[in-house]
């Protein structure tokens, strides 16, 4: 069963590969045969070399109001997709290189809109939308969430996001995230070499 499954897989990523009108795909990639891509908005996605999608992973976005062909969704090479994961663009998403997401994360540009009380927030459509960078050799654990539904949110480089965390605003790099709102628990100190834990009571 897992070497049919991985047959499906290499046939899906030849054919995606070779037939969706993606703005940039590159090679070596891997793109599990349950993904959701959709080939309409397929040129708003670029996909670097050796790019992981896994089981069921849903690349979504979101074409309201300016429709250039720039790219919306950016996975830079080597980057790891876990299962279930979604990654749903409206401005602006962008993975650096070597970033790895493990199951169940949400990355989100957007938000639905729902400031008209008197309207069912389906047919209110979404915000305006943010920009997302996770710079490179980032980890987001499992069923972590990173939203921004305007403005811009940065995730320097190598930073660990904890598990079921809510990120909803920049950290620096070489950070450890944890928790619901997301807050600094760690950063890494390049004097000592090592991890410190950082005192909550200095953080907004």
């Amino acid at each position: 069963m897992l070497e049919l499954d991985r047959v499906l897989t290499k046939i899906h990523s030849v054919r995606i590969r070779a037939l969706y009108p993606f703005h940039f795909v590159g090679r070596g990639i891997s793109i599990h045969y349950t993904c959701e891509i959709h080939k309409a908005t397929a040129k708003w996605v670029s996909i670097g070399n050796q790019v992981f999608l896994g089981k069921d992973v849903w690349i979504n976005v979101v074409i309201e109001g300016d429709k250039s062909f720039l790219p919306r969704i950016i996975i830079e090479n080597g980057c790891k997709i876990g299962r279930r994961s979604v990654i749903s663009a409206k401005q602006s998403i962008k993975l650096e290189e070597n970033v790895m997401l493990a199951p169940s994360v949400l990355i989100m540009d957007h938000n639905h809109d729902y400031s008209n009380p008197d309207e069912p927030i389906s047919q209110q459509g979404t915000t305006g939308g943010g920009r997302i960078v996770i710079e490179r050799n980032c980890w987001l654990g499992y069923g972590s969430v990173i939203l921004c539904d305007s403005g811009e949110l940065v995730l320097g480089r190598n930073c660990v996001v904890g598990a079921n965390a809510v990120v909803k605003h920049s950290f620096p790099p070489y950070s450890v995230i944890a928790g619901n709102p997301a807050r600094l628990v760690r950063q890494y100190d390049r004097i000592s070499g090592k991890w410190q834990k950082v005192n909550a009571a200095n953080q907004p």
